[in-house]
């Protein structure tokens, strides 16, 4: 319904509120504006038509650009397709005129060939040799002045006269670039066949105690080295030297001694575990003994020559310093299959396969160790020589030559070395049931570090402690278990 009809039935209308003025009432538009964007004259609605379209209408100027602007973002001169400036391009600058390039004062100019400094002459057409003068012309014809026909006739007489007086003395026998009276001094110093040398003295010394050991089989041919230690015609060598021949009957074994005499021999006895053998050669007279020394006294240091057959080569000698004592060292298993183990003398003197089974020598001429293997990568000498002490040597040669074999002291337990922030030393693998081990409380797991009085750092150097201790006679030792340490004792046992 209306207000009227309300009002009508008696409603009560209020007043109409009168309309607020906008606030946002544009300012008044200028004729400018109005020119360029309002309606075009004579058009009211949404579109013109198109006479109207059509008129010109007038367009907005652009005012000039300040020049600093277009300085900086206007087009440079002579570029007309693009804004871009060529970074090598100098826009307002004058172009340097282009000069020769000068090496002399270019210190990145690269070395080249210059012109010479002189200029080589033009060639000239050869000329053809004149006609040659004869005899008559030279003499008669007045071609040569007669003061130099005389000159060279007096010259020609010179050389003749003395031409055959230098002959008529070397006919006289004067002298002869072959005569058989010249006779060429020889050296009348002293000496002779003394040795010049501290290692020729040792050489003489013990040279003609030292033989070579051939061994052949069947089926292979072997050669090794060794000394004579006794006039009834021992030989101490490596067992490894002999093994071969050792159960092989068909095997023959040679020895062949300074003088290049062969003789047969005899196997006396072996020990695989030290690698020590001892030969007997009969019936030989006026033999050569070597002087065996003390390997206890041995230094680290002082001067050693090896002796021995390397690679066949006989009567070799070597010399070098001893670099290390009591380095324990295990052989790799012979044809025995027992290990080896040994408290070497360390050489740098050179040791080849042939070396085997010959004396390593102080500078007293005094035999210290009995050369036996080497350390290589590449199967000849690298200075990492090992022999076998010599008071490891002459107890066991004693004991093969009165009894044929050995009897080593063993305490029945197997070893590996142990290398940890624990502990060092040889762990217990297994022991043999009443075996000296058990009997002295070893078990499993337990690091033995010390025995007999001798550090130990590794299953090896156990070995080679064990080995030097008396079958029955009571040792000390200390061991490692659980993270406590122990004293103990124990009495080897035979083999």
């Amino acid at each position: 319904m209306t207000n009227e009809e309300w009002a009508d039935k008696g409603a009560i209308i209020p007043p109409r509120t009168p309309a607020r003025p906008n606030p946002r009432t544009h300012a008044p538009i200028s004729p400018q504006t109005t020119a360029v964007f309002g309606r075009p004259d004579g058009v009211e609605g949404s579109f013109a038509s198109s006479a109207v379209a059509t008129q010109k209408r007038p367009q907005p100027t652009v005012a000039a650009p300040d020049p600093v602007l277009a300085e900086a973002f206007g087009r440079p001169a002579g570029a007309t397709d693009t804004l871009e400036r060529d970074p090598d391009s100098r826009y307002g600058e004058e172009p340097e005129p282009e000069v020769d390039a000068d090496p002399w004062r270019d210190p990145d100019s690269p070395a080249r060939l210059s012109d010479p400094a002189k200029t080589r002459p033009e060639a000239v057409d050869p000329v053809e040799p004149g006609r040659k003068l004869g005899v008559h012309e030279v003499l008669f014809g007045g071609r040569i002045h007669w003061q130099a026909l005389l000159a060279l006739g007096a010259a020609a007489l010179v050389i003749g006269l003395v031409g055959s007086l230098v002959g008529a003395y070397l006919a006289g026998g004067g002298s002869s670039s072959t005569g058989e009276t010249v006779t060429l001094p020889a050296n009348t110093g002293k000496g002779g066949d003394e040795p010049r040398s501290q290692v020729s003295r040792v050489v003489a010394a013990v040279e003609k105690a030292v033989v070579e050991i051939d061994v052949r089989t069947s089926g292979s041919a072997s050669t090794g080295s060794g000394v004579i230690i006794d006039k009834a015609g021992y030989i101490v060598t490596n067992n490894h030297v002999v093994a071969s021949a050792a159960d092989d009957k068909s095997a023959t074994t040679e020895v062949v001694f300074y003088d290049r005499t062969r003789v047969p021999a005899t196997i006396v006895g072996r020990d695989p575990k030290s690698d020590l053998a001892v030969v007997k050669v009969d019936n030989v007279k006026n033999l050569t003994v070597a002087n065996l020394g003390d390997s206890d006294k041995v230094q680290i240091g002082e001067n050693v020559v090896a002796f021995g057959s390397p690679l066949g080569l006989d009567r070799t000698v070597t010399s070098g310093i001893v670099s290390a004592t009591h380095r324990a060292i295990a052989e790799p298993p012979g044809e025995d299959g027992d290990d080896a183990v040994i408290d070497a003398i360390q050489t740098d003197a050179a040791i080849n396969p042939g070396n085997s089974g010959g004396p390593l020598v102080d500078w007293q001429g005094h035999v210290i160790g009995i050369n036996t293997m080497i350390q290589s990568t590449s199967g000849g000498s690298m200075g990492l020589g090992f022999a076998i002490p010599v008071n490891v040597v002459r107890p066991t040669a004693q004991t093969l030559i009165n009894r044929g074999k050995i009897v080593h002291p063993t305490i029945g337990l197997n070893a590996a070395s142990v290398r940890n922030q624990k502990v060092l030393g040889a762990e217990v693998k297994n022991v043999v049931a009443d075996s000296p081990a058990a009997k002295a409380g070893l078990r499993e797991k337990d690091v033995i570090t010390k025995f007999n009085g001798r550090t130990i750092e590794s299953s090896d150097e156990l070995a080679v402690a064990i080995r030097t201790t008396q079958v029955g006679q009571k040792v000390d030792f200390t061991y490692w278990r659980d993270g406590r340490t122990f004293d103990g004792s124990i009495v080897p046992a035979g083999e």
